[in-house]
């Protein structure tokens, strides 16, 4: 980018800024980083506005997972806003009946005081295969979770499973995008990653090798590096 631009993160459900720590010495050389507050409120439209209110005019956006559910309601409200793209390890499609079921009993026991537990269960399911053994991981991952703290991790799946499709707005993003996924992502899988990929115009589709859910903190230099290459196109 030959002009410096503001770069907006959007973190993912029970993610704080850590998981974006790793990269962000190779964004900042673009533009200013800033990392949203996604855990004041439980819709997606409200936690969106709060997010345009306190943004820069305009900016490069770039969300991972529940992020990139973000990052389509920004688009929906302000398009103009938003000068590139980038969806990382997120979907298009609502919530499944299964997972609806699958978070009201999170939020259940999550309001029952098992919020450690079920971060538990979710590191199994983020992280690479190889990585569930690992205990610097598994600790930042606990790290996030405690930023986040269980009352706004309730609001953040209450915001998640009320939100639209956004399959049917893929057509008109016009912004440069980026499509990032992994290879092994347990929790939202590749497959909806180049789904989204094939709908917006001339996307760039980018899947990290051996790598779960959690890429930038998985992967950080090849993330990195196919952001810095979004943010140059």
């Amino acid at each position: 980018m030959d002009n410096p631009m503001p770069i907006l993160l959007v973190p993912g459900l029970a993610c704080s800024p850590r998981i974006y720590a790793p990269v962000v010495p190779a964004l900042w050389r673009f533009g200013p980083v800033t990392v949203a507050n996604h855990i004041r409120d439980d819709n997606m439209g409200a936690i969106a506005r709060r997010i345009l209110a306190e943004a820069p005019p305009r900016f490069v956006l770039a969300g991972h997972s529940m992020g990139g559910y973000i990052a389509f309601e920004i688009m929906r409200q302000a398009p103009e806003r938003v000068a590139k793209l980038a969806l990382m390890n997120t979907q298009a499609r609502p919530d499944t009946p299964e997972a609806g079921e699958r978070r009201r009993g999170q939020i259940a026991r999550a309001k029952a005081g098992e919020y450690r537990a079920i971060l538990d269960e979710l590191f199994a399911g983020f992280v690479y295969p190889s990585r569930r053994d690992d205990a610097g991981l598994r600790r930042l991952v606990h790290d996030m979770g405690d930023d986040v703290g269980p009352d706004a991790f309730v609001r953040q799946l209450t915001a998640i499973m009320g939100r639209p499709d956004s399959r049917s707005t893929l057509a008109w993003i016009k912004c440069p995008t980026l499509v990032l996924s992994s290879d092994e992502d347990n929790t939202v899988p590749n497959s909806l990653s180049t789904e989204m990929a094939g709908g917006i115009p001339g996307a760039k589709l980018v899947i990290i090798p051996d790598c779960g859910y959690l890429t930038p903190l998985e992967q950080p230099l090849p993330t990195a590096e196919a952001l810095v290459e979004w943010l140059r196109s």
